[in-house]
């Protein structure tokens, strides 16, 4: 089973994805301020973290920034009630899988998870040189959204391959969505 932290400082948040998580397989553990999410992180191995940008004692942004600085790559959504551009490719550029603006539902939430292919069962894809003979078969034959889904997988686990975000953008852009293909084009660039 995979284990997800959840971060935010908002009893009601922490309580709503912490239901929706359990509901969906997943063993969640809270934490009600940046501090002990920091604490939490570096003593325990975790598939997922839901993180509120604004928290006391250390911010969620400052977070993302130390942990990817000791080399912990643990896929990353972001929640804030403040989106801002400037927020976004921060958290994007600090390695965040997504980012969600507050409030949301749960099924926003489900629906997050089922874009990157986030489920409680372990999967066994690890990036192998075979998943991207696939996943260039799929896009050369332009089978666009299974190519995504492809790649869904890889970004969950690999979230600073720039090479994920070239085919993201890629796939998007041949699909009509210029927006998230110009957002998945910035972060290859970041991340080249």
């Amino acid at each position: 089973m995979k284990k997800v932290l959840i971060i935010d400082d908002t009893k009601n948040i922490r309580i709503l994805l912490k239901k929706v998580l359990q509901l969906e397989g997943f063993e969640a553990e809270t934490a009600s301020d940046g501090r002990e999410g920091l604490d939490m992180i570096r003593k325990e191995d975790y598939s997922l973290i839901f993180m509120d940008i604004k928290l006391p004692e250390i911010s969620g942004t400052e977070i993302l920034r130390t942990i990817r600085a000791e080399g912990n790559n643990t896929p990353t959504i972001i929640m804030t009630a403040y989106a801002t551009i400037k927020n976004a490719v921060d958290c994007i550029q600090l390695g965040a899988i997504t980012y969600i603006q507050k409030p949301f539902t749960a099924e926003r939430i489900l629906n997050t998870m089922k874009q990157f292919n986030i489920f409680a069962a372990e999967d066994d894809e690890d990036g192998s040189a075979a998943d991207w003979n696939r996943i260039e078969e799929d896009y050369r034959n332009k089978n666009y959204h299974d190519t995504l889904k492809s790649l869904s997988i890889l970004l969950a686990q690999d979230p600073a391959n720039a090479r994920i975000y070239l085919y993201l953008s890629k796939c998007h852009e041949a699909l009509g969505n210029t927006e998230k293909a110009e957002r998945f084009r910035k972060a290859y660039e970041i991340f080249r």
